[in-house]
């Protein structure tokens, strides 16, 4: 077994305790699954350290629940932050029990921890992987329980953190709505 397997593997294992479901799996385990997939698909020739990022970028989410932390802008910040850490923690472990080298661990952890956006390419090659999985099967859920307003500022938000490539993908692939649409355009 390769290392990579083996990290990958043990993420997998990790979220398959994951108490929330989507779509009868465990929401972790098929989130990771779903970041793998689209990481293959946006950037076929991704090295392993982008890979294991991918697929542990929600390593026990469920551990940090949001609730324990308070309400608000602060408090969801606060949240994320942890979460970041906690996934950058946990999978660098993995890693390193995989025999991947401190420089590797340390990179996976920047990249978890979205530390580069638009200045490292992994690291923004994870971070529009995390966008289009959220287009592509988190959005039209989340549209549904949100005002008008809420889902344009998302959209907004989500479209800052992307690449230009990736925003201009996203008009060629997804059919969104004139006043959603203009968020990705150049």
């Amino acid at each position: 077994m390769t290392k990579l397997d083996q990290t990958l593997g043990a993420i997998d294992a990790a979220n398959a305790a994951d108490p929330n479901k989507d779509d009868g799996s465990p929401a972790s385990q098929l989130y990771g699954q779903r970041m793998s997939s689209e990481l293959e698909r946006l950037f076929p020739d991704a090295g392993d350290v982008l890979r294991i990022a991918a697929r542990g970028q929600h390593i026990e989410r469920w551990i940090l629940a949001r609730n324990t932390y308070p309400e608000g802008k602060a408090g969801y910040h606060a949240w994320r932050r942890d979460l970041a850490k906690h996934h950058a923690n946990r999978v660098g472990a993995l890693m390193a029990e995989a025999g991947y080298s401190e420089e590797e661990t340390a990179s996976a952890g920047r990249m978890l921890r979205k530390e580069g956006i638009k200045r490292h390419a992994d690291v923004q090659a994870l971070e529009d992987v995390i966008c289009f999985v959220f287009l592509k099967w988190y959005f039209a859920p989340f549209a549904a329980k949100h005002s008008e307003e809420k889902v344009l500022g998302i959209v907004q938000k989500t479209a800052r953190k992307m690449s230009d490539d990736a925003r201009a993908r996203v008009l060629t692939e997804f059919d969104l709505p004139a006043e959603l649409a203009c968020a990705f355009k150049p």
